[in-house]
């Protein structure tokens, strides 16, 4: 029993990896396809393989995540259907999220959807690994996206004030190729560390791992490649949301919003160890690259929408989650 729950665990945590990918493939190129620096196909391409590479150069994440909950008070299979639980919640909130075109956060899903479910089972929560490594930075990363994207744009606009516009947005729709692949190399190193947490997670929990073992070969090529492939299944509903009902963007403040995101994002992942929202980032950052141009440019209606949808994100996730476990508990006969 105990093995056949470990497989539907990593399948169901691939197929979150899968929804990851299609979900918050608008994140690394709704800005790039918005100023018509790249196509739509090639854009997708660029993206689903610059998250796959990004999978493979970390492991510090998905450990932050593996350590977000801890099931040693009960039986493994216990333990294991709470982790099912939790993927199926998120998923349920990333497809909801994904049909109302709203780019909630897949990363903040996932931790409410373990957390909801580890609270109706009984089972620890780290309150401290998610209050430092996930609350902590699902406040400051959007801020400092902002400001920082905002303070880039402006460095630009004095730099560039005395050349020709057409020339410079010639030059930045260049540069937004360079911008978009730092971008999906971040998303990967970033979502789909966290996919490999979860599955990691399973294996300690089952006995067929340590929580001191480096990750296996096998998980980091799975996870790499589901969310490279949901990456490329694309996610228009989102990508129209990014690219035009928030702002109008140029080529300048693309660039500005995709390598503000880029930084915030390896900085997060090598010095943090935290799962940060790549949505979280790249949105506030083309909200600051955007009002510039003047604030009432930014369309707030369509923000205060997304800001609503971040923070129902956790408590909706885990509810689901917490509803899974309940029907799950009964389908498992766990006592």
């Amino acid at each position: 029993m105990t093995l056949a729950i470990v497989v539907a665990v990593v399948a169901v945590a691939l197929t979150f990896d899968y929804t990851n990918g299609f979900h918050d493939a608008a994140n690394a190129i709704a800005t790039s396809i918005s100023t018509r620096a790249l196509t739509p196909r090639i854009a997708l391409i660029l993206a689903a393989v610059m998250n796959f590479v990004g999978a493979l150069l970390g492991q510090k994440v998905a450990h932050t995540v593996s350590d977000v909950i801890s099931t040693q008070k009960l039986s493994a299979n216990h333990g294991l259907v709470i982790v099912l639980a939790g993927l199926v919640g998120a998923i349920v909130w990333n497809l909801v999220t994904w049909y109302f075109g709203l780019p909630s956060s897949s990363t903040h899903a996932l931790i409410g959807g373990l957390v909801g479910a580890a609270l109706v089972a009984g089972a620890t929560v780290h309150w401290h690994t998610i209050t430092d490594k996930v609350v902590v930075p699902m406040i400051a990363s959007p801020l400092v996206g902002f400001l920082l994207a905002f303070a880039m744009m402006l460095a630009i606009m004095w730099i560039f004030r005395r050349r020709n516009p057409h020339r410079v947005f010639r030059g930045f729709r260049l540069m937004q190729t360079v911008s978009a692949s730092a971008l999906a190399l971040g998303h990967g190193l970033q979502d789909a560390q966290k996919t490999m947490g979860v599955i990691f997670l399973s294996l300690v929990i089952s006995g067929h791992a340590s929580s001191t073992d480096s990750l296996p070969l096998w998980i980091v090529i799975c996870s790499a490649s589901a969310i490279s492939l949901g990456t490329y299944s694309g996610g228009w509903r989102i990508m129209r949301t990014l690219g035009r009902k928030i702002i109008d963007l140029d080529p300048a403040r693309g660039f500005s919003a995709e390598a503000v995101g880029a930084t915030v994002l390896y900085a997060t992942a090598y010095i943090w160890q935290a799962p940060i929202s790549t949505t979280h980032t790249i949105t506030s950052a083309i909200m600051g690259a955007g009002a510039t141009k003047r604030f009432s440019a930014v369309r707030w209606g369509v923000a205060r929408s997304i800001l609503v949808a971040w923070l129902l994100t956790f408590p909706a996730a885990g509810t689901a989650a917490a509803l899974c476990y309940v029907v799950m508990r009964h389908v498992f006969q766990l006592p």
